[in-house]
């Protein structure tokens, strides 16, 4: 793993309070050469099978999932967990033995009842523990309707989530439609430092699921953490992308998840100084990476020290801030902003929304003035996204937009860095 980090600015005024903007790039080690066979891969699939699932929606998944069974090999696990108002295991979680019988499992799957997400979960979760080595797993859970049966609340199902992280199982959501609960599908998704995917049609659902699969298949790192090891010249810090966060006594623990082979990751800390009272170098603090390489699974963890000077105020007053990292940190607000948006888009409360992207957008033309060129592309992006936004919200599309929000500000804020994912025509979204 290779890492970078760069300040905001290089000098802090001495017994001043001030905040420090640090840009942490991060690249995931290359597929070694001539490494043998990679690891098993362990997939379970949580399926909807509720009745707003009939028609083209279940057709499409099945379609999907039948075509990533060709994507795995005999030695890989997979396992299909199907629900609505009760768990039926389709394809016990297993080696790939017989695809041919898997396949027949998949196809045989016909909608019915209501939705009882959490048991399907669960449910999902068991299997995954059941078989999953050191290698770890990924549950991807598929969903088009709101939760009416079992655990609904978020935060709970979020719990659940980042209990089975700490176990090396990674969850990923799948929101189908319109009508599923945002808020339950990001919860889990954040929880379990997965993606959190949207698919308004079959086709966008088909390429995304063979997105994540593709994806599983490709890692050289999982289990990617970052120790922030605070010196005592801080008071706090912000983790400002949306990444499972701990407190670990005086320091802070953020859960990175897995990268694909040479995957480049961006991430940003703000560092709360409340004044220093001698000149000279001091140290912010020491961050301590920590990953778990394929196919070896070997675990590594990395060092690195963050310093800045300190020096008389009259000299302090003059230093320019690093415009990449002042931008990189209105990009990844923009994201909160649409997390924000979001929450009130659910709640019905399009005012409030409308009031967080409209910030957002302002935020963003500003940037984009002295935006530095490798950045004005992702900033031109993200003002186009803003525009969908408003345009969805001002016109009552306060689902679909709640959903994009959402989705998009997990995927530009989580994995920053990460290329997007390539999907089939009809893809939600701008």
């Amino acid at each position: 793993m290779h890492i970078s980090a760069h300040l905001d600015v290089d000098v802090l005024a001495v017994e001043t309070e001030d905040q420090l903007s640090v840009l942490i790039e991060l690249t995931a080690p290359p597929a070694p050469p001539n490494a043998g066979p990679r690891p098993s891969s362990t997939l379970e699939v949580v399926l909807d099978r509720s009745g707003s699932m009939s028609g083209g929606r279940l057709a499409g998944a099945k379609a999907a999932l039948v075509r990533l069974i060709d994507q795995l090999d005999p030695t890989d696990n997979f396992g299909l967990v199907a629900f609505d108002d009760r768990v039926d295991v389709v394809a016990p979680a297993g080696p790939l033995t017989d695809k041919a019988a898997v396949k027949r499992a998949i196809t045989a799957v016909d909608a019915r009842g209501s939705t009882d997400l959490s048991a399907g979960y669960l449910r999902g979760l068991q299997e995954t523990r059941r078989i999953a080595g050191p290698a770890g797993a990924t549950v991807l859970l598929i969903s088009d309707g709101h939760a009416n049966a079992g655990v609904t609340d978020p935060d709970r199902l979020a719990s659940v989530a980042a209990e089975a992280r700490t176990h090396n199982v990674t969850t990923s959501t799948l929101g189908y439609g319109l009508g599923y609960d945002e808020r339950i599908m990001s919860a889990l998704a954040r929880g379990g430092a997965g993606n959190e995917l949207f698919a308004e049609e079959p086709d966008t659902a088909i390429g995304l699921i063979a997105g994540e699969v593709e994806g599983l298949l490709a890692q050289t790192a999982q289990a990617a953490s970052v120790l922030i090891r605070l010196s005592p010249h801080v008071r706090q810090v912000q983790v400002v992308n949306e990444l499972p966060v701990t407190a670990v006594g005086n320091d802070l623990l953020a859960e990175l998840g897995s990268f694909y082979a040479d995957e480049k990751r961006k991430l940003v800390l703000v560092f709360d100084v409340p004044g220093i009272s001698s000149l000279g170098l001091a140290e912010v603090a020491t961050l301590e990476f920590t990953y778990v390489e394929l196919p070896a699974l070997k675990q590594h963890t990395v060092s690195a020290a963050l310093h800045v000077n300190v020096v008389p105020g009259d000299q302090a007053a003059g230093r320019i801030p690093d415009p990449v990292v002042r931008t990189e940190l209105v990009y990844l607000q923009a994201q909160q902003a649409k997390r924000r948006a979001s929450t009130h888009l659910s709640a019905g409360d399009a005012e409030s929304a409308l009031r967080e992207i409209r910030n957002a957008q302002d935020a963003v033309g500003k940037a984009l003035a002295s935006a530095p060129p490798q950045l004005a592309a992702d900033l031109n992006e993200e003002a186009e996204a803003l525009r969908y936004l408003a345009s969805e919200t001002e016109n009552g599309m306060l689902s679909r937009a709640a959903k994009y929000s959402s989705s998009d500000a997990t995927r530009k804020s989580s994995k920053r860095g990460r290329p997007r994912p390539s999907t089939d025509p009809g893809e939600s979204g701008p």
